[in-house]
């Protein structure tokens, strides 16, 4: 072996070593299937060429991997799990609309798709038909970043996928619900969830993404083991179709939780994303959204609450190619003790989007004078006829609206968690479901103690 080689394999052991071993424990479960082997070689191929971020990387700048990049996570298993464990993330109004995985894998026990029309594919690749397998191979993987290694590495170990598709002229009236739980196991577990959203033209559907922890025999442990979400969603929307996206992640508060998600809308569309981030000790939300064609509405609606040492970092961006396209960006976070809120959006006007109307603002409370926001609103015009505009605030709770709330007979207690509720309530109000929206005012009542 020359020396140019050993040299060569020494950087890589000492550079690439943690992402070799994730990439190991990804491709642990052999895949039989034709169409997600080819993602998997394409994806690890990729691979071959990315490492995990750094801090002088100006994307990841203000969020640190050390602690992650510490732990040797190994490939998921998939406990048996006890449906009442489950209940308690069930939505009343996806009660039998509702597709379950569990560390990644689908649970058909845990879900019920009873109410869903025949019309409607809800459930998981290996279930569907080679007809809708290859016509969904035309949407699998063509939003993946491949300069995005978290993004890479999940298409590395692609084992299956949840899978919605609603026809073209379908209306779906019950609400669908991909419900993700991580199994809090002995060992640290990598765990990596896909999702895939087809609404074809004129379709409309509400869809909620769901990610919640559940602990098994955790009194036996002083804590929680960290394990590590790392999801790729993908979705698209054809012409005029509607789509209602929730997503709440409520991972427990020892795990790592890395996310991309991309939406691809036609002309005419209309896409509306509500975003909730409560859980997690590190978690990152990519978000990308594509506008190709005219008269495209894009809403993006998101909540983070932090509390202890929590980090968490929120990167979108916007990209209006046609003109009439609208937009409209609002991000709340609420930090409290040591915790770190990071935001950079980026909304882009090119020239072909004449006659655009672009909204993005970030508003942030901060509760604690340890707390730390970064925040990075980007507004990039290079069309002449549009109406946009971006801005930031940091604030704390004002002691004059805590004061006149206390003169009308609340303690000081009362008087600070009503500003905070009203504070994240012009997100929640965002959420159609409302017995999902009165368990996030719960956790976050709780959170804010």
């Amino acid at each position: 072996m020359t020396a140019t080689v050993l040299e060569k394999n020494f950087h890589q052991t000492e550079s690439d070593r943690h992402l070799q071993a994730l990439k190991d424990q990804a491709q642990t479960t052999v895949v039989t299937d034709e169409i997600l082997g080819l993602k998997r070689q394409q994806a690890d191929q990729a691979l071959d060429g990315l490492r995990l971020p750094q801090k002088r990387d100006e994307e990841w700048q203000f969020t640190d991997l050390s602690e992650f990049k510490q732990i040797t996570f190994t490939a998921s298993t998939t406990p048996a799990l006890d449906p009442l464990q489950a209940a308690t993330f069930y939505l009343s109004e996806a009660a039998h609309s509702r597709i379950v995985f569990v560390n990644g894998v689908f649970t058909e026990n845990l879900s019920d798709m009873g109410a869903i029309s025949d019309s409607v594919v809800c459930g998981h690749w290996a279930n569907l038909t080679f007809i809708q397998q290859e016509k969904l191979a035309a949407y699998l993987g063509q939003q993946t970043d491949l300069k995005d290694v978290f993004n890479v590495l999940n298409t590395s170990g692609l084992q299956d996928v949840a899978v919605v598709w609603i026809p073209a002229n379908v209306e779906v009236e019950t609400p669908i619900h991909c419900l993700f739980l991580s199994v809090v196991d002995p060992a640290a577990a990598l765990i990596q969830p896909r999702l895939l959203v087809v609404a074809e033209a004129h379709a409309r559907v509400t869809l909620v993404e769901s990610y919640g922890a559940i602990a098994v025999n955790c009194t036996d442990r002083p804590q929680q083991q960290p394990y590590c979400n790392n999801i790729v969603s993908e979705i698209y929307l054809g012409e005029n179709a509607q789509l209602t996206h929730i997503r709440n992640q409520r991972d427990s508060g020892d795990s790592f939780h890395f996310a991309h998600t991309a939406i691809a809308q036609a002309r005419n569309s209309r896409y509306r994303l509500c975003d909730v981030n409560l859980g997690a000790k590190l978690s990152r939300h990519t978000v990308k959204m594509e506008q190709r064609g005219e008269q495209t509405e894009t809403d993006f609606f998101a909540l983070t609450i932090l509390a202890g040492r929590q980090v968490s970092d929120t990167h979108s961006s916007i990209n209006l190619h046609h003109p009439h396209g609208t937009t409209n960006q609002l991000h709340k976070c609420i930090v409290d003790e040591y915790a770190q809120a990071v935001f950079s959006g980026k909304v882009l006007v090119p020239q072909a989007a004449q006659l655009t109307n672009a909204n993005q603002l970030n508003r942030n409370l901060v509760l604690s004078s340890k707390a730390r926001i970064n925040t990075k609103p980007e507004l990039q015009i290079t069309a002449d006829n549009v109406k946009c505009s971006h801005g930031a605030t940091i604030s704390q709770l004002e002691a004059d609206e805590v004061f006149y709330l206390r003169s009308r007979g609340l303690n000081d207690y009362d008087a600070r968690h009503l500003l905070i509720d009203a504070f994240a309530g012009e997100i929640l109000d965002q959420i159609p479901l409302i017995s999902l929206q009165q368990r996030l005012r719960q956790c976050i009542a709780c959170r804010t103690i």
